[in-house]
């Protein structure tokens, strides 16, 4: 497995540790909608961050546009989630259109994986 395929795989891991913590502090801050939000959009991408680079270590999908699309995710999930749980947190945006932009990111990287799958691999 290669060092991009691991730190997805890593990445990944990341995102389903941060998407409980975010659970967890939801229920504890009064008004917390867009921390589930954040929380929520963490926990449904970690398997996809994960599964991503299986497919792309083994070579099942085309490997740079499964590369792409998990490259997609996460600046997705950095944006729109991070974006998010700061709203909640601290009352601050991350900057202007985060959110928006991560959103589109993310669309986009499940634009790509799906490309990824329909690509025909050489082996």
């Amino acid at each position: 497995m290669k060092g991009l395929d691991r730190a997805f795989l890593a990445l990944g891991a990341l995102a389903g540790l941060l998407g409980v913590a975010a659970s967890a502090a939801s229920a504890h801050v009064s008004g917390a909608d867009s921390l589930k939000t954040a929380a929520q959009f963490l926990l449904f991408h970690a398997p996809a961050l994960l599964a991503l680079a299986a497919l792309s270590a083994t070579g099942t999908t085309h490997r740079p546009v499964t590369r792409l699309a998990g490259a997609g995710l996460v600046l997705g999930l950095t944006l729109f989630a991070g974006d998010l749980a700061l709203r909640a947190l601290h009352g601050t945006a991350l900057f202007p259109m985060a959110a928006p932009i991560g959103g589109v990111l993310l669309m986009g990287g499940w634009l790509l994986a799906a490309m990824a799958a329909l690509i025909p691999t050489r082996r």
